[in-house]
């Protein structure tokens, strides 16, 4: 017989067990990349807004696996969902919860990253059996895995960055902008991850070589390292601000001088207004996201610069002419894909028209906030025509007192390739390509130079 001792009631309950190390990663992944793929949500915000990845018990580096994980997924999706379909006789069972994205997430480390074939099914059926409606598909999570490692040379060889890593609509548009051979470029250089670029308040060559980077042609100066940013030398010190190669353009081609007032509409997070600011210029920053211009100003204050920044609707500012206008309008970012993989599969055709409403009519806000002879810079960091070039056809032919400024070659480096037949800048990621291709590319991105008459 038992006593029951006083203060006892019973067997204490056992304190649940820690799951498996890497486990909440690799959810932490499946359900960012699920929200990126079916509600559009940025993959950064998800990750961010995590509970489990912050919580203070969890070790950096599965927060790091999250981000690894989730980002090779998004960018090699196409193969990796090929790949399971390919072993689905019937297709994806319907009701089961996150069974797609932990079979996508274990695909993306078996086929793309160096995690172990046996961590990467255990931990995906492990995922499957902590998911209620994907539990009774843990055996099949398992069978689906095995065969994806067994075959792994054949999903490879047998993969399209075009045809398969690059949603069909998009593919589609590229090849009808670009030509075959062009949009098969891009795809392919969308595959590869970039290292990062830097814009610097001066001595390019003395940075690089400090960080063990190279200068670009461009001036940027583009690093190998992969150590945290905020732990690099002259980060603390505002030497310089994290800022693609491609992005870094459109504001020098403003050419300001010292004292000049310009003003950057849709400015956030503001690398093109750090430029202007650091050239000399008085500049107004204007963002409708207050807390994006949290982080501009938090950057401005690192950088040691100054700027008036205000919280308006770009349509709705109003003010006495500047000297020049910087337009950096919100647009559907397919040329930013190489850095965000997640906005290939966010976007959606019917985007287009919607944005390029909108950029027709900043446009013509930053013609109106501009005193005559001042120069207008419009950019997109988009592949479509219809958020870049056409938008300076229409707007051209709806307003005779403007014109453009065409851009040369030697404005941006040299890069000839970049500059069109309309004196327009448009880089592509597939541009400065070299052997390296982590050393290679930029974002994509159209600019224009205009100026008011009269």
């Amino acid at each position: 017989m038992i006593k029951q001792q006083r203060g006892f009631s019973g067997p204490r309950p056992r304190a649940p067990e820690p799951p498996a190390p890497g486990l909440t990663a690799r959810i932490a992944a499946a359900r960012a990349i699920s929200e990126a793929v079916t509600l559009a949500r940025p993959l950064e915000e998800r990750l961010a807004a995590d509970l489990s990845l912050r919580d203070p018990r969890i070790d950096p580096r599965d927060r790091a696996l999250a981000r690894s994980i989730s980002t090779v997924a998004l960018r090699r999706m196409g193969t990796i969902r090929k790949a399971i379909a390919q072993r689905l006789e019937k297709g994806m069972p319907r009701r089961t919860g996150a069974l797609e994205w932990t079979l996508v997430v274990g695909a993306a480390q078996l086929l793309f990253l160096e995690t172990p074939d046996h961590a990467a099914v255990d931990l995906a059926v492990r995922a499957a059996r902590a998911d209620a409606a994907s539990a009774p598909f843990a055996g099949l999570v398992n069978a689906i895995l095995r065969s994806v490692a067994r075959d792994r040379a054949t999903i490879l060889g047998a993969s399209d960055a075009l045809d398969d890593d690059t949603p069909p609509w998009l593919a589609a548009r590229w090849r009808a902008t670009y030509g075959d051979e062009t949009a098969r470029a891009i795809a392919a250089a969308n595959r590869c991850e970039p290292t990062l670029d830097l814009s610097v308040k001066s001595d390019a060559v003395g940075w690089a070589a400090r960080l063990g980077g190279v200068v670009l042609p461009t001036g940027s100066v583009r690093l190998d390292s992969h150590r945290p940013v905020v732990e690099l030398e002259g980060y603390a010190d505002g030497e310089w601000w994290v800022q693609d190669a491609a992005a870094a353009l459109p504001a020098r081609l403003l050419g300001v001088r010292p004292g000049q007032r310009v003003v950057d509409l849709c400015a956030a997070p503001g690398g093109k207004s750090a430029e202007l600011a650091a050239a000399g210029a008085v500049v107004t920053t204007v963002d409708r996201s207050a807390e994006r211009l949290k982080v501009l100003s938090a950057n401005f204050e690192r950088l040691k610069l100054d700027a008036e920044i205000v919280v308006a609707d770009a349509l709705a500012f109003d003010a006495a002419p500047f000297d020049a206008t910087l337009i950096d309008a919100p647009c559907s970012a397919t040329g930013t894909i190489r850095r965000h993989p997640d906005v290939a599969w966010m976007k959606r055709p019917a985007d287009l028209p919607v944005l390029a409403r909108l950029q027709s009519q900043l446009l013509d806000k930053a013609i109106a906030l501009t005193k005559p002879g001042g120069p207008i810079v419009y950019c997109t960091c988009s592949l479509e025509p219809e958020e870049g070039e056409a938008q300076i056809v229409a707007l051209l032919r709806r307003n005779p007192d403007v014109r453009r400024a065409p851009i040369t070659a030697a404005e941006i480096g040299g890069l000839n390739q970049c500059v069109t037949a309309a004196g327009e800048l448009r880089t592509l990621p597939c541009h400065l390509w070299g052997d390296d291709p982590r050393r290679s590319g930029l974002d994509g991105f159209f600019a224009a130079r205009l100026v008011r008459e009269g």
